[in-house]
């Protein structure tokens, strides 16, 4: 397996990172880079990261001769998957405040810790930092419950305090979406599967709408919720397909509608990429941009119950009409 990083590798083009890659020879990875600079997602990262623990450190390598490249992914972490040792020599600066490097995270005491260090790692307000356990919670949840990854989830966090932007990412080498959903749902694709997986109420632990106690549907779809009232991108890439949410418009009056169904928000869904047996998942946020969480949260769960009475009243009426 191959993959390239290059200065583009943001969510917004997240198409071409994906294409990029070489899934196809699972004895070995190569991870290159041939820009003189990156400019890399979390997700790009965790991903690797998540490719390198499943195949093994001994067959990954980094082949990165720019040294900044090199400098880069041996702060992010990612060296530490691999058998090699990075080759440039630099004085490492205190990542308080701006990163935390990819963390594997395979039991519910480690994601605790995980998320408990947030606050002060990133200097973030009480608010703030709501927001971002409540987000990193659920996914990492997901991971731990559903994925049945052996290695756990791969998290990498970055913020640029000067945007009040976060970027998360998110990966495991577990049975994929539609491995994960096919019991009760039966999704015809990979796509499909994506697409179940962000609607609310859809849960891989029953067939019923709404799901149960413990296991709601709720997660990503709340997640991506989040998302988009911070108009941002939001990715997930599992099997051979991939959807992006794109920024809704700013000239939208009242914030955005919150759809039941993903594919009626502004987005691009990718098939034909190569096969990936896990989950991926890349987003950003605005802290700036959201109100109090609490108000944010409620808005959403609101949405939620609306969507799924709706579709409960869709299903009882055709049961009725036939």
């Amino acid at each position: 397996m191959k993959i390239t990083f290059s200065n583009v590798d943001q969510l917004k083009s997240f198409n071409y990172f994906l294409s990029t890659n070489d899934l196809s020879d699972s004895s070995k990875l190569r991870i290159i880079s041939e820009t003189n600079w990156m400019n890399i997602h979390p997700a790009c990262i965790s991903f690797a990261a998540a490719l390198a623990a499943e195949i093994g450190k001994e067959k990954t390598h980094i082949d990165v001769q720019n040294e900044r490249a090199a400098m880069y992914l041996d702060r992010m972490g990612l060296y530490e998957f691999t058998s090699d040792v990075c080759h440039v020599e630099y004085t490492q600066h205190e990542e308080t405040g701006r990163f935390i490097p990819v963390t594997r995270i395979k039991t519910e005491a480690e994601q605790s810790r995980f998320i408990t260090d947030l606050h002060p790692v990133l200097h973030l307000t009480v608010e703030q930092s709501e927001t971002i356990k409540y987000v990193l919670g659920e996914l990492i949840r997901n991971v731990i419950e559903h994925s049945e990854a052996k290695n756990g989830a791969f998290v990498t966090v970055q913020y640029v305090a000067v945007k009040q932007k976060l970027s998360i990412g998110i990966c495991d080498t577990g049975i994929g979406l539609r491995a994960s959903l096919e019991r009760y749902h039966m999704p015809v694709d990979d796509l499909d599967a994506i697409k179940l997986a962000l609607m609310p109420g859809v849960s891989g632990t029953t067939a019923r709408s709404g799901g149960t106690g413990d296991n709601a549907g709720a997660g990503l779809y709340i997640v991506k919720s989040i998302v988009k009232m911070t108009r941002n991108y939001f990715v997930v890439y599992s099997g051979d397909s991939a959807y992006k949410m794109h920024k809704y418009d700013k000239r939208v009056k009242y914030g955005p509608r919150l759809n039941e169904d993903p594919f009626m928000d502004k987005h691009t869904a990718y098939d034909n990429l190569p096969s990936f047996g896990g989950t991926l998942i890349g987003l950003d946020m605005n802290l700036g941009n959201t109100e109090e969480f609490s108000k944010t949260l409620e808005k959403i769960k609101v949405s939620y119950s609306q969507a799924i009475r709706a579709r409960k009243a869709r299903h009882y009426k055709e049961i009725k009409f036939e």
